[in-house]
């Protein structure tokens, strides 16, 4: 670095007007940025927070159809959530037909405030059984085709391309980028604020300084790309003031020292920090329960216990922003209604969505339930999906993200309007 020369810098650089963090000018271990020549945030639309439950979450213990009775409880004779009203760890009940798993109870107040609404029924409708096939079609957008090369939220991003050409448009909690948020307009991918700080690496912040200075001139710059070396230093002080040490968590919201809480609280204080942020992804993982599932007490149980806290802990702490806050909570696949003869569930279909956020029209099961009866279930003999996970997804970018494009974003897929979400 100490070395490198103006021309190397440009080439390092990358396409005119974007300064792409590479291994070649940065180091290794800072997150990947882009910066561009003016920040311009416009237009009328939410922050959407994506959390997908990578694994394939057991919809059917998260949000608990007991009113199915023995299609229910018989198939799952040692891993079922028993119906509201039978002791300790039995369901919450929602609305007569469905119940919250009891370690979901934190949501049952948010339910009631009708900020949160849950899709059931719902998922990928290409029949597959495999994780990545699966999570791959979800994210790029399409039911059949892995062949594409772009996510459904980036191509989303590069509709709107116009409105928002911040640093921190979109942004991927953990070690890469998802593949949802693939396309031309570049997602930070961070795996926590702290590397923004050089992991407490002043040397090498101090060195990467002095040698941008002595290539540009970024007091007044008088080219463009002394421009962009300026934008890069402003860049870095606006993300000096993200510090997760002195975040001030409002409103009594406790999150856990737990790396999904740690990334909810991140994307909290990024959001606060008004830094245009407008797409956030996260990802919370263990659902694969195939074995000793623990819906009650194990595994499953725990996991549980940590999503319904954080997303309680962020609406809490966000709560005066979350008119302008939509989160989506997704997962590949449900699991099988039989259980096996290990305890656990094996890989299913039809599955739970969860939307949480001030302009979703909640308070409600919103579902074609098929029911369990043998009758209504798919051709594996698990819970069919009546829903596409696009449409509750369209609902969102059309009515809270002022997203019109979706041909480009869902190609080939028509949208059926689900009534989700109040109109931005």
């Amino acid at each position: 670095m100490m070395n490198l020369n103006r021309r190397e810098f440009l080439q390092s650089a990358g396409a005119t007007g974007v300064l792409g963090a590479s291994s070649a000018l940065f180091p290794g271990w800072m997150p990947r940025m882009a910066f561009r020549d003016q920040l311009n945030v416009s237009g009328n639309h939410d922050t959407l927070v994506c959390i997908f439950l990578r694994g394939g979450m057991d919809g059917l213990s998260a949000v608990v159809p007991y009113s199915e009775g023995e299609y229910y409880y018989d198939n799952r004779p040692t891993t079922a959530v028993a119906e509201p009203g039978s002791g300790v760890g039995s369901a919450i009940d929602i609305d007569g037909q469905f119940g919250f798993h009891p370690e979901l109870a934190a949501l049952k107040d948010i339910y009631d405030e009708g900020d949160l609404a849950i899709v059931h029924a719902t998922g990928l409708t290409n029949n597959t059984r495999s994780h990545f096939d699966a999570m791959q079609f979800m994210e790029v957008g399409s039911p059949t085709d892995k062949t594409i090369g772009t996510g459904w939220i980036g191509r989303h991003l590069q509709a709107t391309a116009e409105r928002n050409n911040s640093p921190f448009r979109a942004i991927g909690l953990g070690l890469m980028a998802p593949a949802s948020l693939r396309g031309p307009i570049s997602p930070l991918a961070i795996r926590s604020i702290a590397d923004f700080h050089f992991k407490g690496r002043n040397d090498e912040l101090r060195r990467l300084q002095r040698s941008l200075q002595m290539l540009y001139t970024t007091d007044a710059p008088a080219d463009p790309l002394g421009s962009q070396a300026k934008l890069v230093f402003d860049t870095l002080e606006t993300v000096k003031q993200l510090n997760p040490e002195r975040y001030d968590v409002q409103h009594g919201a406790e999150y856990y020292e737990e790396e999904f809480h740690t990334g909810l609280k991140q994307i909290a204080q990024i959001i606060k920090a008004d830094v245009g942020l407008e797409v956030a992804c996260l990802d919370l993982g263990g659902w694969d329960t195939h074995e000793a599932q623990g819906t009650l007490d194990g595994e499953f149980n725990g996991l549980m216990n940590v999503l319904g806290r954080g997303l309680q802990a962020f609406y809490t702490d966000m709560q005066d922003r979350m008119g302008n806050v939509t989160v989506v909570v997704m997962s590949e696949f449900g699991r099988t209604l039989v259980e096996n003869g290990s305890g656990g569930t094996d890989h299913g279909h039809g599955n739970v969505m969860f939307l949480m956020g001030g302009g979703v029209q909640g308070g409600r099961v919103v579902t074609d339930w098929p029911g369990l009866a043998p009758d209504g279930l798919d051709e594996e003999g698990d819970l069919a999906i009546t829903i596409d996970y696009r449409d509750v997804l369209a609902d969102v970018l059309t009515g809270r993200m002022d997203s019109h494009a979706l041909d480009q974003i869902f190609p080939g897929h028509v949208a059926t309007q689900l009534g989700l979400v109040n109109q931005i």
